[in-house]
């Protein structure tokens, strides 16, 4: 008899967040998740992270470094085997996608 092992993704996916919160994009001061980089975070049952993330623009100087943070920072989490950072400009990222707070933050509002 097998047992079904269920993983908290709702718990490890609040855990991710609060990594990304700690990456901030060195040109503006508000962490990538606040600034809506991340597009969406994808965990499995092998403890395997998918991330898909944008960047402020193609040409941004962080290009190669940002996402590389991602990953490393996100891997540090234990309960994960397997973090994977894709880059999309599909859909670009605007303004728009910030959250209120970020928009506070930097004026906007």
């Amino acid at each position: 008899m097998s047992e079904e092992i269920t993983i908290d993704t709702q718990d490890l996916g609040e855990k991710i967040v609060k990594v990304l919160k700690t990456i901030y994009d060195p040109e503006i001061p508000v962490d990538i998740y606040e600034l809506g980089l991340i597009y969406d975070v994808f965990v499995n049952e092998e403890y395997d992270v998918k991330i898909l993330m944008t960047l402020t623009s193609p040409n941004c100087p962080v290009a190669e470094s940002l996402p590389v943070e991602v990953e490393e920072k996100v891997k540090s989490l234990d309960e994960l085997k397997d973090v994977e950072v894709e880059i999309t400009f599909d859909p670009p990222w605007t303004q728009e996608l910030m959250s209120e707070e970020a928009k506070l933050e930097l004026g906007l509002l």
